[in-house]
């Protein structure tokens, strides 16, 4: 599957791990070398601004959704090529996920996880058949992983999550599934 755009959803705070960061970095750095425009929440901390920082660096395409209530607290990203206004949380997930062909899960906190459910909620009952891919950076998601095999053998589940969701270990493996 080559794609043009990838949304990529991720934490607001770097995390404790210098691995998130790097991946993020690292990351920006292959979409910009890839000519894959960045997707994403708009924000300029984290490693939401990393990745954003790393994609404009390299001459990549950067494009951030960001809600009303966050340009309130400063946070939005004021060096990306375009930043765009939603209403709101929801429909700010809306729009960026209108805008990209896939879908790329960093480490994060519980909007990182509300957006990775919602998305793959959404393709489980075929409002999209986009793929999704989670960046198990220093294996932060192996519980979460762990977790989602728990949900299919207790019978939650209507398929197996290998489905829906592709986990890769770092940035460059992605680049195999998508160019």
């Amino acid at each position: 599957m080559s794609i043009t755009s990838l949304a990529v959803f991720c934490g607001s705070k770097p995390g404790n791990n210098p691995l998130f960061a790097g991946h993020a970095a690292e990351l920006g750095e292959l979409l910009a070398k890839h000519k894959i425009k960045l997707i994403y929440g708009g924000g300029s901390a984290g490693l939401m601004g990393i990745i954003a920082d790393s994609a404009m660096g390299n001459g990549g395409e950067v494009k951030g959704v960001i809600p009303k209530l966050l340009l309130e607290w400063e946070v939005q990203h004021r060096g990306i090529t375009e930043l765009v206004i939603s209403n709101d949380m929801h429909e700010r997930k809306r729009i960026i996920f209108s805008l990209c062909d896939a879908a790329l899960i960093l480490p994060g906190g519980f909007g990182t996880l509300d957006e990775l459910f919602e998305i793959v909620t959404w393709n489980q009952l075929t409002i999209h058949d986009k793929e999704i891919y989670i960046l198990n950076s220093g294996g932060f998601y192996n519980h979460l992983i762990d977790h989602i095999e728990l949900m299919k053998k207790e019978g939650f589940l209507y398929e197996e999550a290998q489905k829906r969701i592709t986990i890769i270990d770092n940035p460059a493996e992605l680049i195999k599934y998508i160019s």
